[in-house]
């Protein structure tokens, strides 16, 4: 079953650059065929996951906003954290 976690996991590894977006996408895809999403959270999970595996067509995109507004979907916040490379 897919939760709400596992969906913000996975944006929080874009979007750190632990994976690349095609490995979200697909994450995403796979998660749409299997379609098993926790029931308390279901319709946010599902419209949030739907976007996500777009997100590898031109039209659709993903930015960083996009992201914020998807985490906000699910009841999280962002926060950015710059250090030194």
């Amino acid at each position: 079953m897919i939760t709400r976690e596992d969906v913000v996991e996975n944006i929080r590894k874009y979007l750190q650059r632990e994976i690349p977006l095609k490995v979200l996408v697909d994450w995403a895809e796979s998660a749409m065929m299997e379609g098993e999403f926790d029931g308390k959270h279901f319709d946010d999970i599902r419209t949030v996951v739907e976007r996500l595996g777009l997100a590898d067509v031109r039209a659709f995109g993903l930015t960083w906003e996009d992201c914020d507004t998807l985490l906000g979907t699910l009841g999280y916040s962002t926060r950015v954290e710059i250090v030194i490379a």
